[in-house]
């Protein structure tokens, strides 16, 4: 592959879904709105910080939308947006082959740099 192929656009999907969080916060938006309290529950090992910087980021490309409420206590929850739903739906594949590949993978990575469960 030609790094200045103009017809593959995986850098421009990288650059919005990249890194080890992104993918598994918008996962865990597929279904509905969730609140910041929620979402740090769900994505295991995330801090907090990250957990913003990464919502902030998605927000920025418009994946999702976060919506303030306005009350006290403060309430918050994000949204994936439609045009984030179709990244959302090229990530479905993707999580389909680690689900199925997960034993294989654990079996082939090193013990100390794998995360995954053969579960």
């Amino acid at each position: 592959m030609d790094p200045i192929d103009p017809e593959c656009g995986l850098d421009v999907a990288l650059a919005v879904v990249g890194g080890k969080w992104k993918p598994l916060i918008l996962y865990h938006l597929q279904h509905g709105p969730r609140r910041f309290g929620e979402l740090k529950r769900l994505v295991a090992g995330i801090s907090e910080k990250v957990l913003i910087q990464q919502l902030r980021d998605l927000q920025t490309v418009g994946v999702l939308v976060r919506r303030d409420y306005q009350e006290v206590p403060p309430r918050v929850d994000y949204t994936i947006t439609p045009f984030g739903m179709t990244l959302v739906e090229t990530l479905i594949p993707l999580c389909r082959w680690g689900t199925q590949n997960r034993a294989e993978v654990a079996r082939r990575l090193p013990e100390s740099s794998s995360s995954v469960s053969a579960a």
